[in-house]
């Protein structure tokens, strides 16, 4: 009996692909299509597909957006039902994704699969008969509340894996605009977070970070590099300008980004900045 699937992404040419290679696979049953995260809810809300190939980029909600949303509502169900079992079983989630190296470790795991584009028929198969081995074995999918959660896999798209955890990755993923950006530690200048989004400023450009707390960011960050001198506020201290003496023995930063962002040093940051520049 084939499966049931959704393909969710931005681009139509990219849907094409995965449904003409889905076909070649056989024994799965594209049901619908949806182009951005808001459709994803929807049309899994309406169809309840063992599957969904979901694009990692969109626009209104990402892909991890989309499984947080869903795993969001069916705990708020299950509070309200009482038992788990009252809430229908999320699908699972194949991820698709246009960027190699650190973002493909974000889905190597168990719980998920991920197809790297431009999408390749071998993959699609193993994704496809992965799947199916979960289906038939009644695995929870990647969204359920007892799985991997998305903070972990958000961390684990900017972490090294086979045993180099301690040493933090030289690149980050800064979502600018739709994009997802690879960018070296030494050009980020700061980041600041601001109800709750970080935001990435770099020499060139600003992005945001799909971390949620500066403390989360910081555990993917050099430690020798890379400073807190405020609560909203974390600096490459390589990138620091120019140190600025400030009222009642206090300092503020000047950045070398484009904008040349001055950025408060706490009172009780102020030790730490003397040492780092014998002041």
């Amino acid at each position: 009996m084939p499966i049931s699937a959704l393909i969710i992404d931005d681009e139509q040419l990219a849907r094409d692909e995965l449904k003409y290679l889905l076909d070649s696979v056989g024994d799965v049953d594209v049901v619908a299509q949806g182009s951005n995260g808001i459709e994803a809810v929807d049309l899994i809300d309406e169809h309840h597909p063992d599957l969904v190939f979901l694009d990692v980029q969109m626009p209104g909600q990402d892909g991890f957006a989309v499984i947080q949303r869903l795993v969001d509502r069916n705990r708020a169900q299950s509070a309200k039902a009482g038992a788990e079992k009252d809430i229908a079983p999320l699908p699972q989630f194949v991820f698709a994704t246009a960027y190699d190296q650190y973002a493909v470790r974000a889905f190597n795991v168990n719980a998920v699969d991920y197809l790297l584009k431009p999408f390749d028929l071998a993959r699609v198969t193993e994704a496809v008969e992965r799947a199916k081995a979960r289906i038939a074995a009644g695995t929870p999918s990647a969204g359920a509340p007892e799985q991997i959660q998305i903070d972990r896999l958000l961390r684990l798209l900017n972490r090294p894996q086979n045993g180099e955890a301690s040493r933090p990755p030289a690149k980050l993923i800064v979502q600018a605009q739709s994009r997802l950006l690879l960018v070296d530690q030494a050009d980020i200048c700061f980041a600041a977070i601001d109800e709750g989004v970080i935001r990435i400023v770099t020499r060139a450009f600003e992005g945001q970070s799909k971390c949620r707390t500066l403390e989360e960011l910081l555990e993917l960050l050099d430690p020798a590099r890379f400073w807190r001198a405020h609560r909203g506020f974390v600096v490459n201290i390589d990138q620091i300008r120019e140190v600025m003496p400030w009222f009642k023995s206090s300092y503020q930063l000047r950045m070398n980004d484009k904008q040349q962002t001055e950025i408060p040093v706490s009172r009780a940051q102020t030790k730490r900045l003397r040492e780092l520049f014998n002041l």
